[in-house]
């Protein structure tokens, strides 16, 4: 776990995963080879962080990377020494954002989002709106086109929400959404947005990468 004083009453967490050629984007390697799908990785979790370092300009909020592959000397050697690295650990992704939302408030987090960074539509402003929610629901999703969600906000922990899902299937969403239904969980559903998982969704991040190159 964190120490306390590194944890803001927000915090978020954002999951990814150390751009290992061959172990990373593997659903993209028949287009990309495996030195490009990595490179695809390290390029979506930049950005990623690009834009939290811009949430964290008008939010106050920390900010942890669980993260898979790897260690911890090789992402601080990626994204820096500025960021708090703990490992994901073993388990499903239901374990393992369980495990994470459940250090965060065992930390004193008052409010938790949990992130990842396949979905280059993610962007400051929503991630601001997902903190804005703090005082009006305990629950906030962001829908993923595939029927999973990109983002999951909690003010309190509630393990029942990562229990006996799909993980890796389009019914994540809809399981979610009937555990809070039959919890009478109070949630919002932020814009829903498009994974980068497949060849075909290539498009989508590279609007995203010209927007930025343009920019610069």
């Amino acid at each position: 776990m964190l120490k306390t004083s590194q944890i803001q009453p927000q915090h978020l967490i954002i999951f990814t995963r150390y751009p290992e050629p061959g172990k990373t984007k593997t659903r993209l390697i028949p287009a990309l080879g495996t030195l490009g799908a990595a490179n695809l990785q390290r390029e979506m979790t930049e950005y990623t962080i690009s834009q939290v370092r811009e949430l964290q300009k008008v939010v106050n909020v920390s900010v942890e990377v669980r993260f898979a592959g790897g260690d911890l000397q090789l992402m601080e050697e990626w994204l820096g020494c500025d960021l708090v690295y703990q490992p994901q650990g073993n388990g499903d992704l239901g374990s393992r954002i369980e495990r994470s939302l459940y250090n965060a408030f065992q930390d004193h987090a008052q409010q938790v989002v949990i992130i990842g960074t396949d979905c280059p539509g993610l962007n400051s402003r929503i991630l601001a709106q997902a903190f804005a929610q703090k005082d009006t629901v305990d629950l906030i999703l962001g829908p993923a086109i595939d029927g999973g969600y990109y983002l999951i906000g909690l003010r309190r922990f509630i393990p029942e929400l990562f229990v006996n899902i799909d993980w890796g299937t389009s019914q994540v969403l809809h399981q979610t959404v009937d555990i809070a239904n039959r919890l009478n969980i109070l949630y919002h559903h932020l814009s829903p947005l498009a994974d980068v998982d497949r060849p075909e969704d290539l498009p989508i991040w590279q609007r995203i990468w010209e927007t930025e190159v343009n920019m610069k």
